[in-house]
């Protein structure tokens, strides 16, 4: 009898264990493709990093769920490990909801991730936000439970409401989310280590903790988040900050020198790119073909 290869969803839910794992986030297919390669057990695809990385645009809602279905499916082609995706607010009501699902799960998505903000939503550490009511989140989370094929595919409810009304509120809508159906709840923007540490004690599902960078959040250890509790810890943009850093250093190197010559050092090989594309099995197939 053959053997039955795990869906992405239960290979996430098998990465999960006694602590927290590291969950990078990725761009686009090629970091994706690092991130495995240095043995990460799950990578995410951010909206945030999505919008600016991909589109070029801010975070407010501006990408549609077909282009990110199609990011979705540039990433899980590349990769066997899991991928997280952060849907935003699912495009709309409950009907998009269950369109968005169907169509990330067909992508390859492990988990979809939803977010209580109102339209246009903002990133989650910028002052501003609105969010929709505790029923109708709820509701997109049952529609979210309902439209999966597969039940190993995590259902993830974000909530937005520590940065918009109090910690209370977040503790109280992850809850409600959780009885609607969530797999795991992310609390966004919680301000202290000992607000991290409450709402582990509050909420009884696999949590994530947001490592993003200059947001609201303080930057807490691996070992510190998971030893109060929490199941994932999302670098969410990190990659793409270091490297447009990099680029914009090199870019004035270039512009100042008028060559790249100082910069080899700091360079991704030729070898090395060839060697994670996995370049030499393109040629042995190909060469096979005309043989």
């Amino acid at each position: 009898m053959a053997e039955l290869i795990p869906t992405p969803g239960q290979l996430l839910r098998e990465a999960i264990g006694d602590g927290a794992i590291q969950v990078p986030g990725a761009p686009n297919a090629l970091m994706g493709r690092l991130i495995e390669e240095m043995g990460f057990p799950a990578m995410y695809l951010s909206g945030a990093a999505f919008s600016a990385g991909v589109v070029g645009m801010p975070d407010i809602g501006l990408f549609t769920l077909t282009e990110l279905a199609q990011q979705v499916q540039y990433l899980t082609a590349q990769v066997i490990t899991p991928v997280i995706v952060d849907a935003d607010t699912g495009f709309g009501d409950t009907a998009n909801v269950e369109r968005t699902v169907v169509e990330l799960e067909r992508a390859g998505a492990a988990a979809i991730q939803l977010e209580d903000q109102e339209l246009p939503k903002r990133c989650g550490h910028l002052s501003g936000k609105s969010l929709v009511t505790t029923d109708a989140m709820c509701a997109k989370v049952r529609a979210a439970v309902a439209a999966r094929a597969d039940d190993s595919l995590v259902i993830i409810a974000r909530t937005d409401a520590r940065g918009v009304d109090s910690f209370d509120a977040a503790v109280n809508r992850a809850r409600r989310y959780v009885a609607a159906g969530a797999d795991w709840i992310f609390p966004e923007a919680l301000a202290t280590r000992e607000e991290f540490a409450a709402f582990a004690e509050a909420v009884d599902v696999p949590l994530i903790a947001n490592m993003t960078e200059f947001g609201k959040s303080p930057l807490l250890t691996l070992d510190e988040l998971s030893e109060l509790g929490y199941a994932a810890v999302l670098y969410p943009v990190t990659l793409l900050r270091v490297a447009m850093k990099a680029a914009e250093t090199a870019l004035s190197i270039l512009a100042t020198d008028g060559t790249q010559r100082d910069l080899l050092d700091l360079m991704q090989t030729r070898q090395e790119l060839y060697d994670l594309l996995d370049y030499n099995s393109y040629e042995e197939r190909d060469q096979e073909y005309f043989s």
